[in-house]
């Protein structure tokens, strides 16, 4: 194969550097949901002239459109161009929404800076400044850049291509932070500050100007101006007035809540602008705004702690920090400085958020030996940060994209249609009386606005709006109202394990001492323990820490260190008895127990490895007062702990004793520890790595604790289940925990076989694989109540004794396990799968992942992250996917679900769209039962308000035709009395008292809907057309003379015309305000049935009972003046139309003949993409429990590790 030379390899890359100089297209963050794409625009001299055109002779409109459809300003203003040359660039992001931005300068004072800015910023440019940069930048140092939804995107002139501007918190290695950031000069500050602007996060509160003219600009309200201006012009001013002064009632209240949330998202995410200590270099030191960081910055933390305003990585000192705002999590969390032996990592905020200050959250405390200041360095600013992005989130959110939303707009323009064909219509009958072509005009622009009702997007959101307040008054907040409907339509609903589905708090059950490689007899009273390293390292390995006099951290380490009765002592004044050390000191409370030779039992805390999920451990160096050597104390999963202790040391029943507790629920934590060599010094320590320490561990043995479930959890899962809703765990504990959990909680049923998927990453001896194992069940454990220890009785359980004792003495687990019958007929399997197994899975069996998504139930060992990739991929297989966390971990996974609700009593939480002070998982079913009743009350507003409009819509063409209309205010009466009190009050139903099998339908083109509103609209012409005939059957009727004005309100036509019709609109008003079993009864909704029985005994006044006074009002004919069998004739007309549209409503449409028609329509359109994935596995022997299943094949038998599966073997 030739090799290019030098010379061809440089000609190559010119012309590759030419064609990309010459794009006019390209795509940002390719392939994410925040993928977006550009297109380049700039100037058109003739394509302005025609546009400034066709403004002038459209009135304006154009600017209307170009407003609603910002797009449109490329293509009628502008022309196509280079990326280097754009003025403005055309942004599509992920979901087709199209924005348009001017691009900008920053005009730098000197090359060397902007070519310092190029380095920094964009750390994989190359070096080489060709002769093609010079024709992008020019001579001068400027820097082009557009802003889209406060993120900020930069010209790279040396890759031709717009890139993201970036910040430490991508590509820069922690040696660099360690290394190149000692301070930045008040210059270099400044000339950043220019490119990363000011680090505040600003959430505008427009003027109520503004927001007037914006609201006027809406399409729903241009629409409405355009009506009034219509009806003035058919000299319906009354109607017009009304409707106008309704208009502007509606916009001062949209005004006043939509300025009120926005000055509340302003504040909540705002702060005081204070100063902060920022470093020049050396020990200079100088006060700055808050807002004046940027990137780089070296800032010392303030010693009484302060309000993060940036994302900041600690370099130097420890900090205590509230969390709380961003993740719901009121336990202070321990930040330590970034360590050198993380030098060769690529730093990011994820993965050392040990390490991150993440701004919104308060710094308590701070740290430091000695007299320096704890420092960090700024890594992100504004809305770059943590809460910058929390913040985006919801001013800019994922669109919902609900069916039901979807199929409303397809049936507004299914109505336009229908306009135009009455349109048509209407000419042709007016044209043929010889009407006058502006009455023509005026009559049939009218059919639009009876056909499409401007009050129809309003009538949809009543439901939301009643439910939203109901809600709140449970302690459920919603900062976003759409998503109550997604309520209604949740079919899986996952729940996290600890402080969702059990209590926060632990029970200290006991600790499992190990000794010669054999567990001893379990320890249940903690301050019994004799001084040995399991006590020692219960007092030292935890990250508690005083806060006003207050001992704060970890719920576990609290329970963990308060059993013991010993005292914990912060830095104080007195420091020689450990160097120059300044260490956190445990000790007894009871100290004339622990005292010997005069020198008290009094342990340091050295050094700290906090907590990471990632490594599932933590550890503590410590030193004894008296001691000439440390010591190394480790607690953590006890399968990483194990392994990282000497064989030898390990008791060789480990597994079994393990999976003894954490069957039952109980929460397991192994410990260890290590002494460390006498001449490893305080120095040494600081900076030593974890790894070269936490190794050759001694293995200590077991702490036990009970998580108990919540009272409220088992009978809102067994509520679930009988709604034949699914229920999935997604926890971070072991497995085995999560399994005894699910059935204890009732996700898996008594008879219901859980199977262990263990996938296997490939190795050197062979490829991944997938082994399939029944879960075990304990059978014959000796279980003995033991006599001498109480047990709290709320925890509903007996003390355990589960060992028996050897010959020699000591306690050993018996083996007395089971398998699951599997000869059983009935039962269901559950999947149950750790983290682990499923990145395994997601990275090497992905057509197995749908399965597993489908069938799982327990995903245990997840990360966040995993959390709510499991989210994501049940919405990929259709499911309507509600979360339930206590917003600790579950943040992503509780903002990526449909619907997720934060346990918290926070009102206001940016974690999730739903935010609950109950403290239990009943909020869900709370929830769920209001978005049922919001979806319902959604669907009968729009069914009866396209009823409204097909009512209107044929009494006007029945009128036209004879030249007649109704009156001013029979209008009024009609859109405002009757139509207006029932749009606002139908949604006034509350929720039924249980979730029902059933679900609402989530579409609008539902057969049963579009029968429902079909047979109505029939049902609607027939007997107006029959009204209408049996007026002229009558002796007395004489047909009205054309008429060429079109005026012709007081005539018979319109007066019988009206008031059978307004019988309709009360009796489809019944019909689709349905109770049970999504709603409460009608007659429990007060206000509705008392204003339905008025308008009933009103509309039945003006037939029966007619007064002059009222007829010349509404411009009635004299209808008293005729006799009463014509009234009640056609009060018979009302009352069959009311009982024909019950009767097709509620016995035909929701007649169960029907519904195998239903469903066999249905059958034959798209399926959900689960319904397929569960028929697969039915169809098949699926899974398959004791094969291994490698990529290559599906479920292979292999002979040498194959498990024979029956009711009298033990799996081992």
């Amino acid at each position: 194969m030739n090799r290019l030379t030098d010379s061809t390899a440089s000609v190559s890359l010119s012309n590759m550097a030419n064609t990309r100089l010459l794009l006019t297209k390209m795509m940002l963050n390719d392939g994410g949901e925040e993928e977006l794409v550009l297109r380049s625009y700039e100037k058109d001299g003739l394509k302005m002239v025609i546009f400034y055109l066709m403004v002038v002779l459209s009135l304006g409109l154009v600017l209307l459109l170009i407003y609603w459809k910002p797009e449109l300003e490329c293509y009628l203003k502008k022309r196509r161009c280079a990326l280097y040359k754009a003025e403005v660039v055309m942004i599509k992001d992920h979901y087709g929404h199209a924005s348009v931005v001017k691009v900008d300068y920053i005009f730098l004072d000197d090359v060397s800076t902007a070519e310092g800015y190029n380095r920094h910023v964009y750390h994989d440019a190359p070096v080489d400044v060709d002769d093609t940069t010079v024709l992008v930048t020019g001579d001068s140092p400027t820097i082009r850049y557009f802003d889209f939804q406060q993120i900020r995107y930069i010209w790279d002139a040396q890759q031709y291509t717009f890139r993201k501007l970036e910040d430490l918190s991508s590509g820069t290695r922690c040696a660099t932070i360690h290394d190149e950031f000692p301070g930045l000069s008040a210059s270099t500050q400044a000339h950043k500050r220019l490119l990363h602007g000011l680090n505040s996060i600003v959430i505008e509160v427009k003027s109520y100007w503004r927001l007037f003219i914006e609201e006027v600009l809406n399409p729903f309200y241009i629409f409405q101006v355009c009506s009034i201006i219509l009806w003035a012009f058919d000299e319906y001013y009354y109607y017009a007035s009304c409707i106008f002064l309704i208009s502007l009632i509606s916009i001062s209240v949209s005004l006043y809540e939509t300025k009120r949330q926005s000055q509340t998202l302003s504040d909540m995410v705002g702060s005081l602008e204070t100063n902060i200590s920022v470093c020049r270099g050396g020990q200079e030191f100088e006060e700055i705004p808050n807002q004046n960081l940027v990137p780089g910055d070296l800032i010392a933390i303030p010693p009484h702690g302060c309000v993060m305003m940036c994302d900041a990585v600690l370099v130097a000192g420890t900090c205590i920090v509230n969390e709380s705002m961003l993740t719901g999590e009121s336990v202070p969390v321990t930040k330590t400085p970034l360590s050198h032996q993380e030098d060769e990592e690529v730093y990011t905020p994820e993965n050392h958020k040990r390490h991150t200050l993440f701004a919104g959250t308060h710094v308590v405390q701070t740290r430091y030996y000695g007299q320096a200041k704890v420092l960090a360095v700024v890594v992100r600013t504004g809305f770059n940060t943590a809460k910058g992005e929390l913040v985006r989130a919801i001013l800019y959110p994922k669109p919902l994209g609900f069916k039901f939303y979807q199929d409303a707009m397809r049936f507004i323009l299914f109505l336009a249609v229908v306009a135009s064909l009455g349109m048509i219509y209407s000419i042709i009958i007016e044209t043929q009386m010889g009407a006058y072509p502006g009455k023509i005009v005026l009559r049939v622009l009218d059919i639009i606005t009876i056909v499409v009702p401007p009050a129809l997007p309003a009538a949809m959101t009543v439901g939301t709006v009643y439910a939203q307040n109901r809600l709140k008054k449970a302690g459920i907040f919603c900062i976003s109202p759409p998503r109550i409907n997604f309520c209604g339509r949740i079919n899986t609903f996952c729940f996290d394990k600890t402080g969702t589905l059990t209590e926060d708090g632990l029970d200290m059950w006991g600790v499992v001492p190990a000794q010669n490689q054999c567990f001893q007899e379990p320890i249940r009273k903690l301050p019994e323990l004799p001084r040995s390293q399991i006590l020692v390292c219960m007092a030292t390995c935890h990250s508690l820490t005083l806060i006003d006099g207050e001992l704060m951290g970890d719920p576990l380490d609290l329970i963990m260190f308060n059993s013991l009765n010993w005292s914990l002592e912060e830095p104080g004044q007195d420091n020689t008895k450990y160097d120059t050390l300044m260490p956190t000191i445990v000790k007894p409370s009871d100290k004339d127990s622990f005292i010997s030779d005069e020198v008290p039992f009094e342990v340091g805390i050295v050094r700290q490895f906090t907590f990471s999920s990632s490594m599932q451990r933590m550890s503590v160096i410590t030193r004894t007062l008296g001691h000439n050597h440390m010591e190394i104390y480790s607690k953590g999963a006890p399968e990483k702990i194990a392994s990282l202790c000497n064989p030898e040391t390990v008791p060789e029943n480990f597994q079994p004793v393990l999976h003894t507790y954490t069957v039952q629920g109980l929460r397991v934590i192994a410990l260890a520890y290590r002494p460390l060599e006498a001449k490893v010094n305080w120095h040494q320590v600081q900076r030593i790595s974890r790894d070269k320490v936490e190794c050759n561990l001694t293995f200590l043995g077991l702490l036990v604790m009970q998580n108990q479930l919540k009272p409220e959890t088992t009978p809102v899962i067994r509520t679930l289940l009988e709604a034949k809703l699914r229920t999935v765990m997604v926890t971070g504990d072991m497995i085995q925990t999560a399994v005894s959990v699910s059935r204890n909680c009732g996700m898996v049923q008594p008879r219901d076989k859980v199977v262990i998927v263990n996938a296997h990453p490939p190795d050197k001896q062979q490829t991944a694989r997938i082994e399939w194992e029944y879960a075990e069940l304990p059978t014959d454990i000796d279980i003995v109540s033991e006599q001498d220890t109480d047990i709290d009785s709320d925890a509903g359980q007996d003390s355990l004794k589960l060992f028996r004792r050897d010959q020699d003495g000591r306690a050993c687990c018996r083996k007395g396990y089971r398998t699951v019958n599997v000869s059983d007929e009935g039962p269901r399997h559950h999947l149950a799968i750790t983290g682990k197994s499923f990145a395994v899975i997601t990275a090497h069996f992905p057509e197995m992942l749908e399965k597993i998504c489908t069938k799982g139930t327990v995903f245990a060992r997840m990360s966040p992250e995993q959390k709510c990739q499991l989210i994501q991929n049940l919405q990929k297989l259709d499911y309507i996917v509600g979360m339930c966390g206590d917003g600790a971990n579950d943040c992503e996974a509780l903002k990526a679900a449909h619907a997720g609700i934060s346990l918290s009593e926070a009102e206001a939480s940016v974690a999730a769209p739903f935010t609950s002070r109950i403290s239990n998982i009943e909020c869900v079913v709370t929830a769920m039962r209001e978005g049922r009743a919001a979806l319902v009350t959604s669907f009968g507003c729009f069914k009866y308000m396209a009823l409204y409009s097909f009512i209107q819509f044929v009494s006007v063409l029945i009128l036209y035709t004879f030249g007649a209309n109704l009156s001013d205010f029979e209008f009024l009466y009609i859109d405002l009395v009757i139509t207006t009190t029932i749009a606002v009050l139908m949604g006034y139903t509350g929720p039924y008292h249980k979730l029902v099998r059933k679900k609402p339908p989530g579409s609008l083109v539902k057969v049963s809907n579009l029968l429902s509103i079909i047979m109505q609209v029939l049902l609607v012409g027939g007997m107006q057309v029959s009204a209408y005939f049996y007026l002229r059957s009558q002796s007395w009727y004489e047909e009205p003379p054309p008429s060429k004005d079109l005026e012709n309100v007081q005539s018979w036509e319109s007066t019988v015309i009206f008031l059978v019709s307004s019988y309709m609109y009360i009796s489809v008003a019944f019909c689709f305000s349905k109770g049970p079993p999504f709603r409460k009864p009608i007659y429990t909704n007060y206000p509705f049935l008392i204003s339905m029985m008025f308008l009933f005994g009103f509309s039945t006044f003006l037939l029966l009972l007619p007064l002059p006074e009222i007829e010349h009002f509404l411009e009635m004919k004299e209808l008293h003046e005729k006799s009463i069998t014509f009234r009640l004739y056609l009060f018979g007309f009302a009352v069959a139309f009311a009982i024909m549209s019950s009767f097709m409503e509620y016995m035909i449409v929701d007649s169960s003949m029907l519904k195998p028609c239903y469903k066999a329509i249905k059958k034959r359109g798209p399926q959900n993409r689960y319904k397929v994935v569960e028929n697969e596995i039915k169809n098949s022997d699926w899974p398959p429990v004791g094969q291994v299943t490698f990529p290559t094949t599906n479920a292979i038998h292999v002979s040498d590790i194959h498990v024979e599966m029956n009711s009298q073997s033990a799996i081992h």
